[in-house]
C-alpha cells in the first residue's frame, strides 16, 4: 500500500462500541509494528506496555521488543481500558485481542476486520495482514530506516530476507524516473 492508502485505512472511524475499538487497535498495532497476524493474535495483555510505547513479541523463531508510535499506543490503551474489559468472558483470559464471545480472536477473524475497514476506506487493492506488514517495512525503508533495524522489527533471522525491501524501493525509484523524466 502507498502511505496515502495506509493513512486512509487508519483514518476510517471505528465501528461503534467495543468491537470497533478492538478493530482499530489491531490495525494500528499491526501497521505500527509490522508483526505477523499470527504474532498479533497471540499477544497477551502482559506483552504490551502502551504507556512506555512498546510490545514484546514472541514467535517460534524470535523474541523481540518493538516500539510503537504514540497514536497506536493511545488506541491500544483505549481498547484495553474501555473495550477489552467489556468483551472478556473469563477474567483470567490472557489474550490481548478478543472475539465477541470473550476468547482469543482468530487469524480469519482479523482478516475479515481488515477487509471491512479497507472497504470503508475505499481501497480496492487486495489487503491482507501480510500486505500491511510489507507496507510497514517498505515505508520505514523509504523514510530512511536502516535494514538492520527493519530486520529486527520484522523478526527476520537473515538480512537477505529484509533486503527485498531495498530492491522494491529501487524498483519504485526506477519506475518513477521512467514515468516522470522528460
Amino acid at each position: 500500500l502507498t502511505m496515502g492508502e495506509v493513512e486512509k485505512l487508519l483514518a476510517v472511524p471505528p465501528d461503534p462500541g467495543p468491537k470497533g475499538r478492538r478493530d482499530k487497535a489491531m490495525i494500528e498495532l499491526l501497521y505500527a509494528t509490522g508483526i505477523k497476524a499470527s504474532e498479533l493474535i497471540t499477544l497477551n495483555v502482559q506483552d504490551v506496555n502502551a504507556r512506555m510505547r512498546f510490545i514484546h513479541c514472541r514467535s517460534a523463531r524470535s523474541e523481540r521488543t518493538i516500539p510503537i508510535y504514540p497514536e497506536a499506543a493511545k488506541m491500544l490503551q483505549d481498547y484495553i481500558r474501555n473495550a477489552r474489559t467489556l468483551m472478556v468472558a473469563d477474567p483470567g483470559e490472557p489474550a490481548l485481542f478478543l472475539n465477541m464471545t470473550g476468547g482469543r480472536i482468530t487469524r480469519q477473524g482479523f482478516w475479515k476486520i481488515i477487509k471491512h475497514y479497507a472497504d470503508l476506506a475505499g481501497i480496492h487493492k487486495e489487503i491482507t495482514p501480510q500486505v500491511l506488514r510489507h507496507s510497514f517495512a517498505l515505508h520505514l525503508f523509504q523514510n530512511g530506516a536502516d535494514l538492520h533495524s527493519i530486520q529486527h522489527m520484522l523478526g527476520h533471522t537473515d538480512i537477505s530476507t529484509t533486503q527485498i525491501y531495498a530492491r522494491l524501493y529501487q524498483n519504485d525509484l526506477q519506475e518513477t524516473y521512467q514515468r516522470f523524466h522528460p
